[in-house]
């Protein structure tokens, strides 16, 4: 029977990090340590040890992010030194392609996009979301080495609390890196991340021309808010950015309040948002799937419910 043991965590950017410090000491026992890797970024490894937990301040000269080979080089020497049993990274872009590579290295299982964890007769049960967001699969790996990317905001960032330790560890990559990297440059992007907001208002193809858009931001604005929208609003109309976009192909979202316009609430949109503490729904058709999961719902047409809003 596979049980978990030690525990190697590593993301990064520094906010995922503190989530999956929450993730690993919820699963951790009296027979478990939790040990966190920073590559590079003394300000992380400042950031993770005021978490009380150990950190790795991982020194490896010519490993940069954006090169997920070298790091996965880099990330399994640790987990060797360590002798680490489970490896838990961020479910973003980056950390689903470096959890494959590192399993790879590791010959260990790998799950990605993992929303919950839990030892179930001393083996780790990891739910997912399947067939599109449709269903919920629990999920076992076999290998004595397990690769694991949780989902962003699946858990809370952890506190600060005492008892933080840091140990520095040097690395060298043999290999010679396939990426050189010519420069960083900032996206362009919303400075607004939609995940973070307590009270979101989400636009949806319901919404039948850009001015109905405008009076949908003023709302979010009067009740200190953001608009977020599903994937059309984006990619066909281009009404707003990609970074607004809640859904499989976009963020998970967990707000106080969700107010939902024009939304029909197809899977892909709504495990983006189903776990919103209140949801407001508002469609003119009835029989809108959406409805289904609302705690409130009102059948109405926008261009009539918007302006008294």
């Amino acid at each position: 029977m596979i049980k978990v043991g030690k525990i190697v965590i590593y993301s990064e950017k520094t906010e995922l990090a503190r989530e999956l410090v929450t993730a690993a000491l919820e699963i951790q026992g009296a027979e478990r340590s939790v040990t966190a890797v920073c590559i590079n970024d003394e300000e992380q490894t400042r950031d993770l040890a005021a978490r009380g937990i150990a950190v790795v301040n991982l020194s490896a000269p010519g490993v940069h992010p954006s090169d997920t080979a070298s790091t996965a080089r880099a990330l399994q020497q640790v987990v060797d030194e360590l002798e680490a049993e489970l490896v838990l990274l961020a479910s973003n872009r980056r950390g689903k392609e470096l959890a494959g590579r590192l399993a790879q290295r590791l010959n260990a299982g790998c799950l990605t996009d993992v929303t919950g964890m839990a030892i179930q007769e001393g083996r780790l049960a990891c739910t997912r979301n399947t067939l599109g967001g449709a269903t919920v699969a629990t999920q076992f790996i076999k290998t004595a080495r397990q690769v694991i990317a949780v989902a962003p905001r699946t858990y809370e960032p952890a506190a600060e609390k005492p008892g933080g330790s840091v140990d520095d560890m040097t690395v060298s990559i043999s290999a010679a890196s396939g990426i050189k990297l010519v420069e960083t440059r900032a996206r362009d992007k919303d400075s607004v991340d939609i995940t973070t907001a307590d009270l979101l208002v989400v636009v949806g193809q319901g919404l039948e021309n850009q001015e109905d858009l405008v009076r949908a931001a003023a709302l979010a604005r009067f009740l200190g808010g953001e608009v977020a929208c599903t994937k059309p609003v984006a990619t066909d109309r281009k009404w707003l950015s990609e970074e607004r976009v809640i859904g499989l192909s976009g963020k998970t979202c967990k707000p106080q309040l969700a107010i939902l316009l024009g939304i029909s609430g197809q899977v892909q949109f709504t495990v983006g948002i189903r776990d919103a503490r209140t949801i407001i729904a508002i469609n003119n058709d009835e029989n809108a799937p959406i409805f289904q999961m609302a705690d409130y719902v009102m059948v109405a047409d926008l261009a009539d419910v918007l302006p008294p809003l």
